[in-house]
């Protein structure tokens, strides 16, 4: 199983550390960014996205309990990176993450996720084969150890309105990652989101280097966006941002 796990940080270290990629990201965030800015990086895998903030002179706080890719990220990120091995969701707990250790990036903290995935589209190479238990934080606890973020990464397969629900408050900027197969997981996050603040939207599909629309858009337009999607359709991030 050791060998299955190094297997999956080896891929995802191909795959999201290809030079192009890393471009596409720095350029995209260096346009979103200003120096000095405070982003949390939650779901940090191997960290690409919290360096590409890095570089676009952001103090980043990355979240990440998975092994071997906490420990990959303890060893490999810049000092001035904070890392923290931990989970964000509802509570301040502890927590069962399953694990797919060849494709680790769709390992979940959602107790349904796995389940549901087994029959969407593009998952059915995918097996959770073991399970990790792992520390839980809250978006308010650690908004009052390292201050209100400006931008907010999620990215945690399933479990984004659980991170969300730990958030009293809104933050001036997020992104979730969307998969049109879990739609109405995207939906729920705009409904809360709605509860916290006037949000609106603006997708970037797959890792396209830029938003989707010229213009952000209502909460409603975005949800009709989401459901057109067909359900084989690549995945991307929704970007919020407060009106």
């Amino acid at each position: 199983m050791q060998m299955r796990a190094w297997a999956g940080l080896m891929r995802s270290l191909a795959i999201y550390y290809n030079p192009l990629r890393r471009r596409q990201l720095r350029s995209f965030y260096a346009d979103l960014l200003e120096p000095g800015d405070l982003c949390f990086d939650i779901g940090a895998h191997v960290g690409s996205r919290a360096r590409a903030m890095r570089a676009a002179g952001a103090r980043v706080v990355a979240f990440e309990p998975q092994e071997p890719f906490a420990g990959f990220l303890r060893r490999s990120l810049p000092r001035d990176i904070v890392l923290e091995e931990m989970a964000v969701g509802p509570a301040e707990a502890e927590a069962r993450m399953a694990v797919s250790s060849l494709h680790p990036t769709v390992s979940s903290l959602s107790t349904s996720f796995a389940a549901e995935a087994a029959d969407a589209p593009g998952f059915g190479h995918v097996r959770w084969d073991r399970s990790q238990q792992v520390r839980m934080t809250t978006m308010d606890a650690q908004i009052a150890r390292h201050g209100l973020p400006d931008f907010v990464k999620i990215d945690v397969e399933g479990f984004e309105l659980d991170v969300l629900s730990g958030l009293g408050q809104p933050v001036p900027m997020l992104s979730v990652e969307y998969l049109p197969a879990f739609r109405n997981r995207t939906i729920a996050v705009i409904d809360r989101l709605e509860d916290l603040g006037p949000y609106r939207f603006n997708p970037v599909t797959g890792e396209a280097g830029g938003f989707l629309w010229d213009d952000w858009r209502s909460a409603d337009e975005a949800r009709a966006w989401l459901s057109a999607l067909p359900a084989n359709g690549g995945s991307g991030d929704l970007y919020a941002r407060l009106d």
